[in-house]
């Protein structure tokens, strides 16, 4: 196989969202797995994994745009507020036990 290039990770992460996250990633990992660890397309392809796992976690990329402010009228009425910049915690943070207070707080 011939040796991966920053347009073919760009092309697998570009159009990546959040449902497709996880997969993206897998793919980037099968490119540069055999990649020595001080290549730079490894580097390169192991921030874009890093990216895809936050992507995983949010509603959108958002990568070209300021988050909304949680002070803008109307805030409470926005579905998702988990940009990429600022995703949801990954399930190994959050503690959703039987007691926990997110959990009694939902009920």
């Amino acid at each position: 196989m011939a040796e991966p290039t920053r347009d073919d990770i760009d092309a697998l992460v570009g159009p990546a969202t959040p449902h497709f996250a996880y997969q993206l990633r897998a793919r980037v990992r099968e490119l540069i797995e055999d990649l020595p660890s001080d290549h730079p397309m490894r580097r390169y392809g192991e921030e874009k994994m890093e990216l895809l796992d936050r992507l995983g976690h949010a509603s959108s990329l958002a990568a070209d745009t300021a988050p909304e402010p949680r002070s803008r009228i109307g805030w409470e009425t926005i579905p998702s507020s988990a940009p990429v910049s600022d995703p949801l915690p990954s399930a190994s943070r959050r503690n959703y036990g039987r007691d926990s207070p997110a959990r009694t707080e939902q009920a």
